[in-house]
């Protein structure tokens, strides 16, 4: 997402929660969040994940549907997260040696099923776009893939990932004369 629909959002997350008369830390508490992270969201300061970013809108009592309605992106992308491997946040946990972890997301699964899959990608596999009742969070074990939403194509190399809506009509590609191998995590909403 550029950086005009994440001010966008801000901005609709604070104007939601001032005209429920909500304050930080009530929605903070709502949400299962940090008040601080909360703050830094409305001014613009850090982006949540997909995740919590619902949680905070589910928190305020809205749709998402009519939470994202007027957010407009200059260009018409998808929104989409993609991180590419370089851009993974290196940090350690305990006292630990040998153990190298790599942050790529943090997300916040509440009331969600998680549907882990490994997808391998014959070269010149097609099908057409489909959607999917799921945010999906792609890791490109090896080989290369290009998703298409629409239009648009991007270019995931080995350990790049990505994090999209799954109603926004999407489909992989490979382009390539190897196989490739992805990790799909589907974060499916309980609707109940």
């Amino acid at each position: 997402m550029e950086d005009d629909v994440l001010i966008q959002i801000s901005n609709r997350i604070k104007d939601k929660r001032r005209e429920k008369n909500i304050t930080v830390q009530e929605l903070a508490s709502r949400a299962n969040v940090s008040k601080g992270l909360i703050s830094q969201i409305e001014n613009s300061r850090t982006i949540p994940s997909l995740i919590v970013l619902i949680d905070i809108i589910k928190a305020l009592e809205i749709d998402l549907n009519v939470f994202f309605k007027d957010i407009n992106h200059a260009d018409h992308k998808p929104p989409l997260i993609i991180r590419r491997k370089a851009d993974y946040h290196h940090f350690e946990k305990e006292h630990a040696e040998g153990f190298h972890y790599q942050r790529i997301f943090t997300q916040s699964i509440k009331k969600s099923t998680v549907d882990i899959v490994i997808l391998e990608l014959e070269p010149n596999a097609h099908r057409p776009q489909v959607q999917t009742e799921a945010f999906e969070y792609k890791y490109i074990l090896s080989g290369e893939v290009v998703y298409q939403f629409d239009e648009e194509n991007y270019t995931l190399a080995e350990g790049d990932s990505m994090l999209f809506d799954g109603r926004v009509p999407h489909t992989p590609k490979n382009n390539g004369k190897e196989k490739a191998i992805m990790l799909v995590i589907y974060f499916f909403e309980d609707q109940s």
